[in-house]
């Protein structure tokens, strides 16, 4: 693409706020994205895994990703990113994704 090659025009990379970057695609587990100049945060998509946890005190297995927010704390407050966090993980866990994907719900 354009933007792995460096082939972007600086019209389309400058006034962003928020950058959503997926580096799971590549199978990275957790990394710990840096804010580009001029930009307030940026929320990094690792790769989903199956994991071990406890389910009403049953260990169970279930697929996790982590999801690594970065963000400058002179413009975003660390209580309102923490609960933004909070509320994307609720909307993920409590989402019907079948319909998006053609598959049955996990």
């Amino acid at each position: 693409t354009r933007a792995r090659s460096g082939k972007l025009d600086i019209d389309e990379v400058h006034e962003g706020t928020f950058t959503l970057t997926n580096n799971g695609s590549f199978g990275s587990l957790i990394q710990t994205p840096i804010i580009v100049p001029d930009q307030v945060a940026i929320l990094s998509l690792e790769a989903i895994t199956k994991r071990v946890v406890a389910v009403d005190d049953v260990i169970a297995i279930r697929k996790r990703a982590y999801l690594p927010l970065t963000y400058d704390h002179r413009a975003v407050d660390g209580a309102e990113a923490s609960q933004f966090l909070v509320d994307l993980k609720n909307v993920i866990e409590n989402a019907d994704f079948s319909a998006e994907f053609g598959t049955e719900a996990a």
